[in-house]
């Protein structure tokens, strides 16, 4: 665990290498506002939230998962059985507490204040799966560390789980084209970017779909799954109603958009009307 941080950076830098490049190849929609902008706003958020958990969290989730082994704390803590299977226990039910923490901030207005700001993004690409509020991912952070208490996984489970869900985030956002086939087989087994994208829509009854990051079976057991969207990926609009200025790019008005925003129709319980 030494090698913790070397080991997430080498998975974000070769994964946004790769889509990236695979976004330039063979891109799923145009783009339609700028792109250098667009990243170098949230790359730059990235970094900030980087320093932000590592300031707050100096332990992190590996490190509250060898505190919860040394307590003999959480579900798998109590539990024998190989190491590799509470292993894909623990990623799996990791993965079932981040669906359900993503509904919650679509659900609570004060958490999708926040979560718009991802939202807003005009486009939807690599970079898009990184750009999320200091706010927000401090929540999410306080929730990931509350799920490794309860559950106990290992150390080594907690940061598998954590550079998957860097690398799918990465991936399910990339603005790629893949063959029908490939898309409609991958989908069974991870969450892909088309997808994905649905949740991007801009009609809230598309937005409040896909919740998944990693694996797709929650949204399909949960009755929150949506194949396509309605326009199709060509022709459908991404982002939020309320936010439509390309100048919501930049930096300032990502981390301020939360505070001066209006929520609009896209918090659950307010679309089925419509």
């Amino acid at each position: 665990m030494t090698n913790e941080v070397l080991i997430r950076l080498s998975g974000f830098v070769m994964v946004l290498g790769l889509m990236a490049y695979w976004e330039m190849l063979a891109p799923r929609r145009r783009l339609a506002t700028s792109k250098a902008k667009r990243w170098l706003a949230n790359l730059t958020l990235v970094g900030l939230n980087t320093v932000v958990l590592r300031l707050l969290f100096t332990a992190g989730a590996a490190g509250t998962a060898s505190m919860a082994a040394e307590r003999n704390l959480g579900l798998l803590n109590a539990l024998s059985g190989p190491t590799w299977f509470k292993g894909v226990m623990a990623v799996i039910a990791l993965d079932f507490a981040l669906y359900l923490q993503h509904v919650m901030f679509h659900a609570v207005p004060l958490f999708w204040r926040f979560h718009m700001m991802h939202h807003a993004d005009l486009d939807c690409d690599v970079t898009t799966g990184g750009r999320f509020h200091p706010v927000e991912v401090t929540l999410s952070m306080l929730i990931k560390l509350a799920a490794v208490v309860v559950l106990g996984p290992s150390p080594v489970a907690v940061l598998t789980f954590e550079v998957l869900l860097n690398g799918t985030s990465m991936f399910n956002h990339s603005n790629v084209r893949m063959p029908n086939i490939v898309d409609y087989s991958l989908r069974w087994f991870v969450v892909t970017p088309d997808m994905h994208r649905v949740h991007h829509s801009i009609d809230p009854r598309e937005t409040n779909r896909n919740f998944g990051f990693n694996l797709p079976w929650w949204d399909r057991l949960l009755g929150t799954y949506r194949a396509q969207p309605a326009l199709g990926h060509e022709q459908m609009v991404l982002g939020l109603e309320q936010f439509r200025d390309p100048a919501r790019l930049a930096l300032k008005g990502m981390l301020t958009l939360p505070f001066v925003g209006a929520l609009g129709r896209y918090p659950l319980g307010r679309t089925e009307s419509r």
